[in-house]
């Protein structure tokens, strides 16, 4: 029995070495971590239960069949983060590059099978440098038996990638279809063709970094959530981030233990908003000052700045928050911001995140480019998101709601259960100066004046829209955390029955 126990040991030593000392010496010379030690960041230390460690491939052209390691290029099984069970995969670029085999997908394949069926959600650390291409085919079926179980388990359980390495060509589409993308600066980068294939198509020359990289993807594509200066700051925000979801579509988002004082007033948002309204000021200010801690995890930082998106607590509780940023663009809706926030909507609904809204929206972008680039579709989708909506929505405006972006930045003839504004809120079809001119065209610019200040007196402010019930109330600035709180608190228990369909067809 002592051998037999020995020989155990002896071959999970071998697996736990991946491609050999030499290959995890160089991948620690680029700044990069193993796959046994990301797993060993991200989760409870001694949580995690490995399956398939003896995998190894089947393929026998190319002398493969000399070559083979325990595992295969990936490490799985399950573990815990903050006691909350995950799924998870992490490649290992030791081992043939990471390259993606028959084997490798079924392991990957096995696990998501199993987080879709005990519903928990699925992490994937991605370092791979594609398909394994002596294995032809059979590597591309595998990541098609991915794509395939990445859409089955999208809406049912939380699907988060963070690229560590490469991911390039067929790879990058099973992150494509996860609800949270992250990267790593510096050391990560996705395309689907190189910098080499662009060169002889289209005679671009580009970096790696610059066509694929972290800056590029959270930045200008929106390809990425977030990217992070290592692996060690990425692992540590990943479990920060899977704090503020729920494991799967039929729970709540988790309860966290809060000391702040759901009433507590903040007397400087009184002076939030300036004075001329066409000064800006930073919403991000407000939203900090609302959260328990002032803990915001925002979700796309560097990309759409006009509108943010993040995840805060009230009362401990997770609640989603999409608020206009007058720092950018003067807040106004445009293509980037609309896809932006409306994907953020339809994560925040399908796993019963509530979700908070605060407005400050001078109307949509205008200019020809936002009008060939589709705004019209684009903006729609926004609009689609908060209208299918069914959690919990709570929205607050605290300076202009103009035409087409009041309605659609979660107004309640969209379906927001309670709508607050601030008494510098301004409800509108348009700016006083522009809706003077067009009521009053042709008269001078005396009696344009006088009259602008007519209309700023009769509408650029919140009591029209109360006076009809579009407003729940009109409240004070200082009072919003406390008056927000009670409003989440009150829709706890709420329900929306919902026709009968087979799935949506959102504008894309």
């Amino acid at each position: 029995m002592r051998d037999i126990l020995e020989t155990l040991e002896s071959r999970r030593e071998q697996a736990r070495l991946g491609g050999g000392q030499a290959r995890i010496d160089k991948q620690h010379q680029k700044g990069k971590l193993t796959a046994r030690e990301r797993l060993e960041l991200l989760l409870d230390e001694g949580s995690f239960e490995e399956y398939d460690m003896y995998v190894t491939h089947r393929c026998t052209d190319f002398g493969m069949e000399q070559t083979k390691i325990p595992g295969d290029g990936v490490v799985t099984g399950w573990g815990t983060i903050n006691g909350r069970m995950v799924y998870v995969f992490s490649q290992d670029f030791t081992v043939f590059g990471g390259s993606l085999s028959e084997t490798q997908a079924q392991k990957i394949c096995k696990i998501m099978d199993m987080a879709v069926r005990n519903g928990a959600p699925v992490i994937g650390l991605n370092d791979s440098g594609g398909a394994r291409i002596q294995e032809g085919v059979a590597s591309l079926a595998g990541y098609a038996d991915v794509f395939k179980r990445n859409v089955k388990a999208s809406g049912v359980i939380p699907q988060i990638s963070v690229i560590m390495g490469p991911c390039a060509g067929g790879a990058v589409y099973s992150p494509a279809m996860t609800d949270f993308i992250f990267m790593v600066e510096d050391s990560s980068y996705m395309f689907v063709t190189g910098p080499d294939v662009v060169k002889t198509v289209t005679n671009e020359e580009v970096t790696q970094e610059e066509l694929g990289g972290a800056k590029t993807h959270t930045s200008k594509s929106s390809v990425a959530d977030g990217a992070f200066e290592n692996d060690v700051v990425a692992l540590a925000n990943i479990r920060r981030f899977m704090d503020f979801l729920p494991a799967n579509a039929r729970e709540k988002a988790p309860v966290r233990p809060s000391f702040d004082d759901p009433e507590r007033i903040e007397m400087s948002l009184d002076t939030l908003v300036p004075d001329n309204p066409n000064m800006p000021y930073d919403m991000r200010e407000l939203v900090t000052k609302l959260a328990d801690e002032g803990d915001f995890f925002e979700v796309q930082k560097d990309f759409a700045g006009n509108i943010l998106t993040g995840f805060i607590r009230l009362e401990g509780r997770s609640v989603g928050v999409v608020a206009n940023q007058p720092m950018v663009l003067a807040g106004c809706l445009d293509i980037d911001s609309s896809r932006k926030a409306g994907r953020f909507v339809r994560f925040c609904d399908g796993f019963n995140i509530p979700i908070l809204t605060l407005v400050d929206v001078p109307g949509f972008l205008p200019g020809t480019a936002q009008e060939f680039g589709g705004i019209i579709k684009h903006g729609a989708k926004l609009l689609f998101a908060y209208s299918e909506a069914t959690v919990p929505m709570v929205t607050v405006i605290t300076r202009k709601a103009y035409g087409g972006a009041y309605d659609v930045m979660a107004s309640k003839h969209i379906g927001a259960d309670i709508n607050y504004a601030w008494p510098s809120a301004e409800i509108a079809v348009m700016g006083a100066k522009g809706a003077t001119e067009i009521i009053h065209r042709g008269k001078s610019a005396e009696e344009i004046a006088e009259r602008t200040k007519e209309y700023e007196d009769r509408f650029a402010n919140p009591f029209v829209a109360a006076e009809r019930g579009f407003v729940d109330e009109v409240i004070m600035p200082h009072s919003t955390r406390k008056r927000v709180c009670r409003a989440f608190a009150a829709l706890g228990d709420k329900i929306v029955e919902q026709p009968f369909r087979k799935h949506d067809n959102i504008p894309l």
